[in-house]
């Protein structure tokens, strides 16, 4: 096995010897040895060239460079697509004008990844589950698109067109260009992310971080005020290697047994009651979200490391560190609503897709945010029937979220039943939604669907037609509307409107 994908590996082939005795893809061997390597450089990074040592220059160039050589020795000169990416990106930012600049480079950067995703899967290896360089380049164009909007909100936008959150990233001055390619192809994420934003990048640079996210309940409080002292990762660090382990040795074990092709076996799809289908798919599932969970824990493992990652203090003190987290595996495991799977499940991601796409797009924002996911993804036709599916989906569970739940809430009884009946029905929910994900061909994904009938997206449909849900926006609107008539008739309730205004929003 680890012979025949030698050829399709662009990096390094130093470590060719242990792929070939522990039976794995060269490409995935060079991936996981990368990341061992950064979390060691992670390490050395917060202790040796700790902002109170060194500058922000040598910080940005080391991590810069660092980053550099990661990529080269996993994608060889495929890594030359990050600065190409990169490079255009930043000449769009300084040539174009910044009302529109945001725009613009935002189409050149998703673009460039939609190019170099056709051309890897139509050209090179249509289907092969590999540690390929249009990986590094998603979380590259998340964090340009990112840094191009906030650059605009900071510097084209009055404060009063912010949200609060978009205040906290709007970017005031125009990076340059070390400070660019430092928050693109650090090493810390340059293989697997997360994403982050740049104001959090730079505070930890510059060693700000901390002094920020000092709250009420930290540790050190002295006449009112905090001791500056800087949280240590060790505790959070060993404990999400320890799930990177546990993770890695479940895929490991589970993955062959319960292959996700078998539940469109024609002897298996005559042969197996349709109850016993629905439990092979949610199994099937559950043994291939673990290479998930080993990939984003180990890449959030690194940047604590390294010192980035501090989120305040938790209730009884301790400090937090999942400011760029991307993933909650009991909320995943026992989420109860598809909304409640999806906020976390990759959750940088979502948050790109939210800061970027659903609170700026005037129309149709949830849709718009399921095609961009689908863009961003990759151009197999699995991903686009997958967001299809994934919007019918939202759009019932918020249906019956609305509806129904409310009925279950007179007691404790009652809404321990509609949690566990929420909860199977979400996880059969998502396991159907996400196998064209996963079979990625549209014949496959047609013949799975079609041995369970279309049966979730029919049902979707009845309970969207049946069970209708005012937006969100809309629902906003209608009470502004509502609140601007009551303050008319009646002037001296305009401050308590003001006040339900804000909790509202």
């Amino acid at each position: 096995m680890a012979t025949q994908t030698t050829a399709s590996c662009t990096g390094s082939t130093l470590l060719q010897p242990l792929s070939e005795i522990i039976n794995l893809p060269l490409d995935q061997v060079n991936f996981v040895a990368c990341q061992l390597f950064a979390l060691l450089m992670a390490l050395w990074f917060r202790i040796y060239l700790h902002p109170s040592k060194t500058s922000p220059f040598i910080r940005h160039v080391v991590a810069t460079l660092l980053g550099f050589y990661l990529a080269l020795f996993c994608f060889g000169w495929y890594s030359l697509h990050f600065l190409v990416q990169s490079g255009l990106s930043y000449g769009v930012m300084i040539f174009a004008g910044l009302e529109h600049m945001h725009k613009y480079c935002f189409i050149v950067t998703l673009g460039y990844l939609i190019v170099c995703q056709i051309t890897r899967v139509y050209v090179f290896d249509y289907g092969m589950y590999s540690a390929d360089f249009t990986g590094p380049m998603m979380v590259i164009t998340q964090k340009i698109t990112s840094m191009a909007f906030e650059i605009h909100d900071g510097l084209a936008k009055k404060e009063s067109q912010l949200t609060p959150h978009q205040k906290y990233l709007a970017i005031s001055r125009m990076p340059s260009l070390l400070e660019y390619l430092s928050y693109n192809c650090n090493f810390m994420g340059i293989l697997a992310g997360p994403t982050c934003s740049y104001r959090d990048y730079m505070d930890f640079i510059e060693g700000t971080c901390y002094q920020a996210r000092h709250h009420e309940n930290a540790n050190g409080k002295e006449n009112g005020k905090f001791k500056q002292s800087e949280p240590s990762p060790k505790n959070d660090v060993i404990s999400k290697l320890c799930t990177c382990a546990i993770s890695l040795a479940v895929y490991l074990s589970l993955y062959k047994l319960l292959p996700v092709n078998y539940s469109i076996d024609d002897y298996f799809v005559k042969s197996t009651p349709f109850y016993l289908q629905v439990i092979y798919l949610y199994l099937a599932m559950l043994a291939l979200r673990p290479k998930y969970y080993f990939v984003w824990t180990l890449a959030d493992a690194i940047n604590n490391a390294a010192g980035f990652g501090f989120n305040g203090y938790n209730k009884d003190g301790s400090p937090r560190w999942d400011l760029i987290s991307n993933l909650r595996i009991l909320d995943i495991e026992f989420a109860t609503s598809f909304k409640l799977f999806l906020d976390n499940w990759n959750i940088q991601t979502a948050l790109w897709l939210k800061r970027v796409c659903y609170e700026r797009c005037p129309v149709n924002p949830t849709a718009a945010t399921f095609l961009l996911s689908a863009m961003w993804h990759g151009v197999y036709p699995g991903y686009y029937m997958t967001f299809v599916t994934g919007i019918g989906m939202t759009m019932a569970a918020r249906a019956v979220r609305h509806n129904i739940r409310p009925y279950f809430l007179v007691s404790d009884s009652h809404k321990l039943v509609y949690d566990v009946i929420t909860w199977a029905c979400t996880q059969v929910a998502i396991s159907y939604t996400v196998v064209p994900f996963v079979l990625l061909a549209v014949g496959s994904s047609l013949k799975f669907y079609s041995s369970w009938y279309f049966c979730l997206h029919l049902l979707c449909l009845l309970v969207v037609l049946a069970l209708p849900v005012k937006s969100k926006r809309r629902q906003a609107k209608e009470l502004q509307e509502s609140q601007r008539k009551d303050s008319q008739s009646d002037p001296s309730s305009t401050d308590s409107n003001c006040n339900q205004k804000d909790k509202t929003s």
